[in-house]
């Protein structure tokens, strides 16, 4: 655990007054007030709970599509303020910022009710142009409930975004939906709601999203903590290949050390050799049945979709990747094949994937090279496919505007947590580190987990950092003594 160098994974009787909202104590102690012009863009509505006495403000703020020009067409960006529970609230807010790209904070509104800092603090979802409010960027995918095999399949088609690009295009101007762009939307609805400074929290590419706004307005920001760290190095999906395979390494090794997993399952390395075998030899047909589904329906599996399930599959859980690859490797693809489609259903259903593009397509895939490709590919289970189909696409896709500085690592004093997983598929621990190197007020802890860290210990030290707004004298030894568990013996 370096010095530089976890947060809980993830994340009506009374109608208020409905324009230019601002919290009782953000007016109190903010410096910088809301304007009549941006209390006119405002609209809110809060509500009681009648159970508890709770707060809850929803709306929308406007902001133009083209930040620069502050003209033409508008954009509804959806706010759900949870407000502080507790009797003497504190003036600075947590703000959440939302993964993929393409996820909408705002929908985990009714799961952050309880969110742990809700006794002292505000809790802010803002969504993040293009992931919802009244210019969503969705792009109509082959995968559908009647067509599960499109969820293993039919994500990175590239006619599926000619279309979509082509049917986007006619309502939305698609250079106009970075990070740096909508950092710019958060901080004006800052201002809008009254509040001074603010606490970040984010994970996978919230915390890209974080730093970019860290870089562009420091000044505002009180704390961050960054959960799955993504840093502007992180030329997403170059890395996925190589995370992935080195996650599974470590976990097979942990798996051959422990007696009770290793007699019940062997050498995994060898079983999944000999699964990527058969399946490129020739791919399978399995019928699977699902909760959401009417009737069993039969898809084929190859070693490329095996593979891409098999990686998501890891984001949340290394406990039962040991039992899966035993399963398959002994014949039985329909429990590995059902896991993977809800996995990868859960994904498409949750992300604006023309979002994603506008993001990635920019600010990462134009800086990917051939040899790089080569290079961060070599060796791994997943291979290339992720990434050469996905700069197929951003060829045809339109650039978002990015400021010239884009490329270089983020540098700010703010005082900054930043968390990892030991077995993160997709953002392993270096990527933290290379977060922190350029962080000089920053703290990097290192966790048993996967795609984002939790528990009671790395709750008590987000607590503490947020509380004292300070990475001096955080008690983080409670991380040595985390377990995550026994793995998984049976689908019981």
């Amino acid at each position: 655990m370096s010095r530089r160098s976890s947060f809980s994974k993830v994340l009506v009787c009374f109608i208020g007054l409905a324009f230019g909202y601002v919290p009782a104590h953000a007016r109190q102690a903010a410096t910088t007030m809301p304007s009549a012009r941006s209390e006119a863009k405002l609209k809110l509505e809060t509500t009681v709970d009648e159970e508890t006495g709770h707060r809850t403000s929803r709306g929308t703020y406007t902001v133009y599509e083209n930040r620069e020009t502050q003209s033409g067409r508008t954009i509804d960006l959806n706010v759900v303020i949870l407000h502080a529970t507790g009797e003497n609230p504190k003036s600075d807010p947590i703000f959440e910022m939302a993964g993929g790209p393409g996820m909408d904070i705002t929908i985990i509104a009714d799961r952050a009710r309880n969110h742990p800092q809700r006794d002292q603090r505000d809790i802010v979802l803002v969504t993040q142009r293009g992931t919802g409010g009244s210019m969503p960027l969705h792009c109509e995918l082959l995968g559908t409930d009647d067509n599960v095999q499109g969820y293993l399949t039919g994500v990175w088609d590239l006619e599926v975004y000619e279309r979509c690009r082509d049917e986007l295009s006619q309502r939305a101007d698609l250079t106009q939906y970075s990070t740096s762009i909508a950092a710019d939307d958060l901080n004006e609805i800052r201002q809008a709601l009254g509040y001074d400074r603010i606490n970040l929290r984010g994970g996978s590419y919230g915390t890209r999203a974080s730093l970019v706004y860290m870089r562009r307005h420091p000044e505002t920001v009180r704390t961050a903590v960054l959960s799955g760290v993504a840093p502007i190095a992180f030329t997403n999906p170059l890395y996925h290949a190589v995370e992935a395979q080195t996650a599974l390494d470590l976990i097979f090794a942990e798996c051959a050390a422990d007696p009770d997993c290793h007699e019940a399952y062997g050498d995994l390395a060898v079983k999944f050799l000999h699964i990527r075998q058969r399946l490129e030899a020739q791919a399978l047909e399995v019928s699977v049945q699902l909760p959401f589904m009417n009737e069993p329906q039969t898809i084929t599996l190859s070693w490329q979709s095996f593979a891409g399930a098999f990686r998501t599959l890891m984001y949340f859980d290394s406990r039962r990747v040991p039992f899966l690859v035993n399963s398959a490797f002994e014949g039985d693809y329909k429990t590995f094949a059902e896991a993977g489609i809800m996995s990868n259903r859960s994904i498409q259903n949750i992300l604006a994937f023309g979002m994603l593009l506008c993001v990635s397509c920019a600010e990462d895939l134009d800086r990917i090279t051939e040899a790089m490709i080569v290079e961060a590919t070599k060796d791994t289970f997943f291979g290339d496919f992720r990434v050469r189909a996905q700069k197929a696409i951003c060829d045809i896709w339109p650039r978002s505007v990015l400021p010239a500085n884009y490329g270089d690592d983020v540098s700010v004093d703010v005082p900054t947590l930043l968390l990892s997983g030991q077995f993160d598929p997709v953002t392993g621990p270096r990527w933290g580190e290379q977060a922190a190197s350029s962080l000089p007020n920053s703290l990097h802890v290192i966790a048993p987990g996967s795609h984002g860290v939790g528990g009671p210990c790395i709750d008590a030290i987000v607590e503490a950092f947020i509380e004292t707004g300070t990475i001096e004298g955080i008690d983080t030894s409670c991380v040595e003594t985390m377990d995550l568990g026994p793995f998984v013996m049976s689908e019981e």
